[in-house]
């Protein structure tokens, strides 16, 4: 019944925020508390949900400060080089927008952390996307999907929870699949070459000056011009001011997704704000401090010496608290949806259901087993859930069958691609939530697309004979 009931409350879940009867945050808190309900727990809510909270505290934490980290470092103009490189290769061309979104997600994304990939990439390549009226699913689509190829570096988090969890090298499982993910991010560059051509072939390749709209918004920068400076728009987190809106260059169709003279841009700081971002990624790396306290470090620092004053220290983070705001409350609410699920043992049976109806025959193989079943389970999981409750059971029946811990677990990562846009995974909501595109219309576009990237990395795998 437990088992029943969890995927039906996974499904019921997705059919509503698809449908858009509801929204993500009221789906992600009314749903699972009606089945808990069902269940017939509804006493223990409470409980679950504290314990998803608790669980989730820490990240919230982070996106929170991280998200003003960054945001102080594209305000104060950090970026500004590789996002100019970066557009200007695309010019306006859609198909070369398009691929130049895949390219600048995948730079990104050697941070590890999908929460700043999806603050930066949006913030360069939002303003060329409204310019020029294209969609803006496919920019949040291929940007999730280069970043799930990309979040299987040793210190993007599953490489490390499989290596944890079946007590292997994460360089041993990383290593040997670097043929199969860089064909993984080929697919994604080609998906995003097409994908781009279908938009040309919609648009045509039009001149800045003939796409120009009345009103273009800025993101994370929108608000570089300072309290006061103009009113705001009525779009989502992250909507600009009038005065920080970014204008083509003179005499041509250069564009600047970050408004190159916006007041808070900092040129003489630019090596402190790039050095303090290494030593933070470094840090990171080597786990000198938990994450959420480096990047407390960090903000603070980065407002100290880039903003001595208080009034601007107080007018950047109210530029950012939108964007702080939407996308903690969304983790939190996640932490409902995760906190039933485990609470009542839903997941547990659903794993173990799983697992049963594996047929015997399928025993050698089981490495493409959890190849194909890591795909949707870390999409419907936390990857917690999936390296730690299912990975072990799974190589536990490969062994058996002489099949060996490091190819279970070089399989177990192929799904990454998909579960980049699972709706518990909290830096989703930073990427369609800047975006503004409902997590809907998001899901409905990119789970095919990414799905058929993570089956292309397990070929792939297959083919080279590290899976």
């Amino acid at each position: 019944m437990l088992t029943i009931l969890g995927f039906a409350m996974i499904a019921t879940f997705l059919v509503l925020i698809m449908l858009k009867k509801m929204s993500p945050i009221s789906a992600l808190v009314l749903i699972p508390a009606l089945f808990c309900v069902f269940v017939g727990k509804g006493a223990e809510l409470g409980d679950y949900v504290i314990d998803g909270v608790t669980g989730l505290a820490p990240t919230a934490a982070m996106l929170m400060f991280a998200i003003v980290y960054f945001g102080v470092m594209i305000d104060v103009g950090l970026f500004d080089p590789i996002v100019r490189g970066i557009l200007g290769f695309c010019k306006a061309d859609p198909m070369r927008i398009v691929v130049g979104t895949a390219v600048l997600a995948a730079i990104v994304s050697l941070d590890g952390d999908g929460s700043t990939t999806f603050m930066i990439t949006v913030s360069a390549m939002y303003p060329l996307y409204k310019r020029l009226r294209m969609s803006l699913v496919v920019m949040t689509g291929v940007a999730a999907m280069a970043n799930g190829v990309m979040n299987t570096l040793p210190w993007g988090g599953p490489t490390a929870r499989a290596a944890t969890a079946l007590k292997v090298d994460a360089g041993d499982i990383f290593v040997p699949m670097i043929p199969a993910l860089a064909m993984g991010l080929v697919f994604v560059l080609a998906l995003a070459y097409v994908l781009g051509r279908r938009e040309r072939r919609r648009l045509g390749v039009l001149t800045l000056d003939e796409a120009l709209v009345e009103e273009t918004e800025t993101v994370l920068v929108g608000a570089g011009a300072g309290a006061g400076a103009g009113t705001r728009s009525s779009g989502g987190a992250g909507s600009g001011t009038d005065a920080s809106r970014a204008e083509p260059a003179p005499g041509g169709d250069g564009f600047q997704g970050l408004d190159p003279h916006r007041p808070t841009l900092r040129p003489r700081l630019y090596w402190f704000n790039a050095l303090l971002t290494v030593g933070l990624l470094t840090a990171m790396i080597m786990e000198l401090l938990p994450i959420p306290v480096l990047f407390l470090l960090g903000a603070a620092l980065a407002l100290a010496v880039n903003f001595p004053h208080m009034p601007d220290q107080k007018a950047r983070i109210a530029a950012h608290a939108e964007n702080v705001l939407n996308v903690s409350g969304m983790v939190f609410a996640a932490a409902v949806f995760t906190g039933v699920l485990q609470g009542t043992g839903m997941v547990d049976h659903m794993a173990d259901w799983l697992v049963g109806n594996i047929p015997v025959g399928m025993g050698p193989h089981m490495a493409l087993v959890t190849g194909v079943l890591s795909i949707p389970l870390t999409y419907f999981m936390s990857n917690d859930g999936f390296y730690f409750g299912i990975l072990p059971v799974l190589a536990e029946a490969g062994q058996a069958h002489g099949v060996s811990s490091l190819e279970i677990a070089r399989a177990s990562i192929v799904g990454q691609p998909l579960h980049m846009s699972s709706p518990l995974v909290p830096a989703v909501y930073v990427l369609v939530g800047m975006a503004k595109v409902e997590f809907g219309d998001h899901t409905r576009f990119v789970v095919k697309w990414a799905a058929l990237t993570s089956l292309v990395v397990l070929g792939a795998g297959l083919v080279f004979g590290t899976v």
